[in-house]
């Protein structure tokens, strides 16, 4: 019989894998603390009971709060009870740095345990050189197909896949398949179909799961499997096979080489971080820092930064030679300066809202001609629906501020053609570049937002000189 002493003691031997969270579901303070005393002290086996429980997301997320130093200690004490898929949930900096401290042998015996899309996603982003000398110590199978994937081009279905898949003939039966999948150990630990091909590996159908196990023993396989299947090119963009997931609801996708041949599947698991890095991309590229991360240095950061600070400081010399061209005209009538940035700034978000929206089209081709057409008379239409509401509120708050009904009235017409020419700008400019094989979402907004800045001081200036005569 158990007492309550008994109860408490199991309850206390039993670690709760949700400790290193707090409330917030943030890494627990306390928890950590504890993490890092224990690798101070190098108590590994404290450190391996703290550390089990762990998810490799959640792994992921300890190493890079901890310090560099800590990371490689944390590592090394764990040895081969670390998961090395934990490596593909940190930033790339992170795991780069770690790996340069870590032994080669000890990484290649790690990368060994990982599956083929994991450990291509690790040895990428390394030196040639040392990706090489991991690559070496591999077994000759396992080298060769690591070695086979990052031949692919980067970002590319084939760097994604997962070398791992069930293939059978069609000749089999269901029953013949049940035997060989149980007593096959070298199978993924996880899959969704079988991938039926002929002697040369070109893919013949596919079978659900669900419809396989459904099927009674003497089926043939050549009589339950689905011949109208859809593939994906071993070369083609990760975004594109994203949006075949996306279109068609897949879970999973055989990739086929240049002869049509079976070379790896594709998972819904993999399909979710392209989603993510690719949104995360184009997000960073619309504000012009490329591909920074959190755990980036200084340094780092100043790099990636300052290339389109430089062009922002060219476009803003040219707004600038734009309002020197009325000098005249603000020295005559003060006020101008001060409503000058009311018009540019309400034209720069007026296209950056259009420009999002187009670029977003644009990445997920939504765009065809005849939504072209109607994006462009939209947003047109829409400027100057927007132009008439702001000119009328900042007509009558000019007009009262200054005592100035005309001056109201010219603010009140830049208006109505900056934002215009902000939405026509907005859409226009991303197309443009698109034509012209440039990524809209990296040059857009620097374009975007010089054109209504000079169309809209030159706008303003230019009617305000006209209209009271300041020429």
């Amino acid at each position: 019989m158990t007492d309550e002493s008994d109860i408490a003691e199991l309850g206390e031997a039993r670690p709760d894998p949700n400790a290193f969270r707090d409330p917030d579901f943030n890494l627990n303070a306390d928890w950590l603390g504890r993490l890092r005393a224990h690798l101070a002290e190098r108590d590994v086996e404290d450190v391996a009971e703290m550390m089990e429980p762990l998810h490799a997301a959640d792994a992921g997320d300890v190493l890079e709060a901890l310090d560099q130093d800590e990371r490689v200690a944390l590592v090394q004490m764990l040895g081969d009870r670390f998961d090395y898929l934990a490596l593909t949930e940190v930033d790339d900096s992170v795991r780069n740095d770690l790996i340069e401290e870590l032994p080669t042998e000890d990484v290649a015996r790690g990368v060994a345990t990982l599956d083929s899309d994991d450990a291509v996603y690790i040895l990428e982003d390394m030196d040639a050189g040392e990706r090489e000398e991991i690559l070496a110590q591999l077994p000759a199978f396992e080298r060769l197909s690591l070695k086979r994937s990052l031949d692919f081009p980067e970002d590319s279905a084939g760097r994604r896949m997962q070398t791992e898949f069930i293939a059978i003939p069609p000749f089999w039966t269901v029953g013949q398949t049940i035997d060989y999948l149980r007593a096959d150990r070298d199978l993924p630990d996880e899959f969704f179909q079988l991938y039926v091909v002929d002697p040369g590996y070109r893919l013949l159908g596919t079978i659900p799961l669900d419809k396989f196990l459904r099927a009674q023993r003497k089926v043939r396989i050549e009589d339950l499997m689905n011949s109208d299947v859809l593939t994906v090119d071993a070369t083609e963009d990760q975004e594109e096979a994203a949006r075949d997931f996306e279109r068609y609801d897949l879970v999973e996708v055989g990739v086929v080489d240049e002869n049509k041949r079976l070379v790896g599947v594709l998972t819904v698991d993999d399909i979710v971080d392209v989603i993510h890095e690719e949104a995360t991309e184009d997000i960073k590229l619309m504000g012009g820092v490329g591909d920074e991360e959190l755990s980036d240095n200084v340094l780092a950061t100043v790099r990636s930064r300052a290339p389109w600070l430089v062009v922002n400081l060219f476009t803003a010399i040219l707004a600038s030679f734009v309002i020197s061209l009325f000098n005249a005209t603000i020295e005559q009538m003060v006020a101008l300066a001060a409503l000058m940035p009311v018009v540019a700034s309400m034209g720069g978000n007026a296209g950056t809202q259009t420009m999002t929206v187009t670029v977003r089209a644009l990445a997920t081709r939504d765009l065809d001609r005849m939504r072209v057409r109607r994006l462009i008379t939209r947003e047109v239409l829409g400027g100057f629906i927007n132009g008439c509401i702001f000119a009328v509120l900042i007509g009558v708050v000019t007009a009262l501020r200054y005592l100035n009904i005309s001056l109201g009235m010219v603010i009140g017409l830049a208006m109505v053609v900056n934002m215009i020419v902000a939405g026509t700008g907005g859409v226009l400019i991303p197309l443009m570049l698109n034509r012209l094989k440039v990524d809209p979402a990296v040059a857009s907004s620097v374009f975007v937002t010089t054109i209504t800045d000079v169309i809209g001081f030159f706008v303003f200036l230019g009617l305000a000189g006209l209209w009271f005569g300041l020429f």
